[in-house]
């Protein structure tokens, strides 16, 4: 049997597959002719990674660069690697990830793992590997992160992932079942996904340019298990939907996105939130999460589930304990009203409001082109090896802005915009 009969599904319409493919080239990256394109994806989306290519060529690529993932590889660590291996990640990889960002080469990432692939082994060990990763990760994150290149994220369902998301189905009906959600929610199943996509950047546009016209110091945060005061950083700037990166491209990094997302000021957030959605984190479930900030940084932090995996994740590095992100998305966002969880962040952050550990996005500042990194940290910047989002928001939420003067406008109620 050869690799194309191993992947290849008859759940998955072959016609939306080449949509979304199309999105990824034209609304995600905008690929620009002689450009060469980095592409990670698990060994099961290589369906996608084809059309992809095609797709990529026909725009003018220069160069087409896969790498491909493999569960059962990722699991043969875990089971037979002596201990050491935990705390190496391939340096030599992400380093060469850099150089070819440094060269215009965009990034194209195919998401798709089982979420829940790690879930039974030892959290220690995961911990210790999901740390050496994000410390090698660094010449490749801090080219994203800064948005010097046009990257994007789009999603492939893969048995292991449906299986997740719609334990109850059969195999075939929950591959089939995650399909369809995943090509609702990236706007590729309608007869024009290039028009759509075009009236939703509009509409996050809008949004954008509301926040950045109100110029709050501050976002004050009330729910169930949450009161919370988010400082923005000086200078910050609202964004949402398509961006223009470093190298003059506009592009949509996340496909989906119904975000609107911010730099808030790492040394002035106060008070405690609790998670409202699982947070899946390099194949284990972090769930019922409760953190406590003072002076920006959190000092106490519980989950019901994989507490020690979050401990992990928050002893990173010192900026691991405060905010990169600060995101606003509405209750009724289609991917909150399809009432599922996808296990997955990509889809997971588009259904309700959510913050991210870790370093920030120096795009998200006022002239941030222009910023250094000690700029952008004296405006109140974060830095870290990691960037993860955890989502807070839901039907019960309510914000306020909070101006300079301590003025307080709404915008929030019910978790929805006013």
């Amino acid at each position: 049997m050869n690799i194309r009969e191993t992947v290849q599904s008859p759940q998955i319409d072959p016609q939306k597959i080449d949509r979304l493919a199309e999105l990824a080239i034209r609304v995600g990256l905008r690929l620009e002719p002689g450009q060469d394109l980095l592409v990670t994806a698990p060994v099961a989306a290589l369906p996608l990674v084809r059309r992809i290519a095609v797709h990529a060529y026909e725009a003018g690529a220069g160069l087409v660069t896969p790498f491909l993932s493999d569960e059962e590889i990722a699991l043969a660590r875990y089971r037979h690697a002596r201990n050491e291996s935990f705390d190496r990640a391939p340096a030599w990889l992400y380093e060469g990830m850099g150089k070819a960002f440094d060269g215009n080469t965009a990034r194209l990432a195919i998401v798709g793992e089982d979420p829940m692939l790690l879930a039974d082994q030892d959290p220690e060990k995961v911990g210790r590997a999901g740390k050496a990763n994000a410390i090698a990760y660094g010449p490749a994150r801090d080219r994203i992160t800064a948005f010097s290149i046009n990257w994007n994220i789009v999603a492939y369902p893969t048995p292991g992932w449906a299986r997740r998301v719609f334990p109850d189905l059969p195999e075939d009906e929950a591959l089939a079942r995650l399909a369809d959600a995943i090509f609702s929610a990236s706007r590729a199943d309608g007869p024009d996904p290039l028009a759509d996509w075009q009236r939703h950047n509009g509409e996050l546009r809008a949004r954008s340019a509301w926040l950045n016209e109100r110029r709050f110091h501050s976002l004050h945060y009330t729910g169930p298990g949450t009161d919370l005061t988010i400082g923005l950083a000086d200078g910050h700037e609202w964004m949402g939907g398509e961006s223009r990166a470093r190298n003059g491209i506009t592009c949509n990094p996340n496909i989906p996105t119904e975000e609107v997302f911010t730099t808030p000021h790492a040394h002035r957030v106060e008070g405690f939130v609790r998670s409202t959605k699982p947070l899946s984190h390099q194949g284990s479930l972090i769930d019922g999460i409760e953190v406590r900030f003072e002076g920006g940084r959190i000092v106490s932090a519980k989950a019901s589930r994989g507490e020690a995996v979050l401990h992990k994740l928050l002893d990173t590095d010192e900026g691991a304990r405060r905010l990169g992100e600060v995101a606003l998305v509405p209750h009724s966002s289609p991917i909150s009203q399809s009432r599922l969880l996808f296990y997955n962040t990509l889809f997971d952050e588009n259904a309700a409001c959510h913050i991210a550990l870790g370093q920030c996005y120096s795009k998200c500042f006022v002239d941030g082109e222009t910023l250094t990194d000690d700029e952008i940290i004296a405006r109140g910047g974060n830095r870290s090896f990691i960037h993860v989002d955890w989502m807070i928001g839901s039907n019960e939420l309510d914000i306020d802005g909070v101006h300079a003067d301590g003025r307080r406008e709404a915008v929030f109620r019910k978790g929805e915009w006013t």
